[in-house]
């Protein structure tokens, strides 16, 4: 398979593996505990979201479960990827785990292990959310994410910062304690999120809103400090 990451950094790929034995290591029971917390937390700070661009999770991520299942008893209008033949993605509706196949990838021989949408929209319906939650392995103090390598949420959110809406959605990224405030190297392509919620803590960032593509500005800090603090 074609590998289309969009990373020459090689010190990107020692913190990935770094980040994801470490996610392997940790008891699934534990890793459980604290994706429903984290949910939960990313709950709380949603408001009256009317329509949310979220992913099923797989493997060792935060478990999105609790996430969907309560956005869909809140009658939030929810969209999951869908990834398409050059690495973007699309968006489709989701009502529940029936409404979900597994396709088999770009490249790929057999069904991918993560779920999709049955039914697709476009590329576009991913900017009607009001949130956008993103997978992600850490995310730096300046509110950089990093991802898996493919560079797909990385497109995702270019585009929205090109679409020059006047209000864009906010992006929220699920992590475990410990994949905050984690030092990586960062190339123009990275996209930082708004926000980073973990069991023990969430953290805000202001970002200036660019109205065409490029190098994303530089994070104004955070705008917020801990849970509970």
């Amino acid at each position: 398979m074609t590998n289309h990451s969009n990373e020459p950094d090689p010190a990107k790929g020692t913190i990935r593996s770094r980040l994801l034995a470490a996610r392997r290591a940790c008891a699934p029971e534990l890793r459980a505990r604290w994706s429903a917390a984290a949910c939960e937390a990313l709950l709380g700070r949603i408001g009256e979201a009317r329509v949310i661009a979220a992913y099923a999770s797989f493997g060792t991520e935060p478990d999105t479960t609790p996430l969907l299942a309560t956005l869909l008893e809140r009658g939030v209008r929810v969209l999951l990827p869908i990834l398409e033949n050059d690495m973007n993605l699309s968006w489709g509706p989701y009502s529940g785990p029936d409404s979900l196949v597994r396709r088999t990838p770009p490249g790929g021989t057999r069904p991918s292990p993560i779920p999709e949408p049955a039914t697709a929209l476009g590329r576009d319906a991913v900017l009607t959310a009001d949130w956008i939650v993103v997978p992600a392995l850490a995310v730096s103090p300046a509110g950089v994410r990093m991802g898996r390598g493919g560079g797909s949420y990385d497109r995702v959110l270019a585009g929205i910062e090109a679409s020059g809406g006047a209000a864009r959605p906010r992006i929220a990224a699920l992590l475990y304690p410990g994949e905050m405030d984690v030092d990586l190297p960062v190339e123009p392509h990275d996209r930082p999120v708004d926000m980073a919620v973990t069991a023990t803590g969430i953290r805000e960032w202001r970002h200036d809103r660019p109205q065409s593509p490029g190098p994303f500005p530089r994070a104004q800090g955070p705008a917020s400090g801990r849970l509970g603090a």
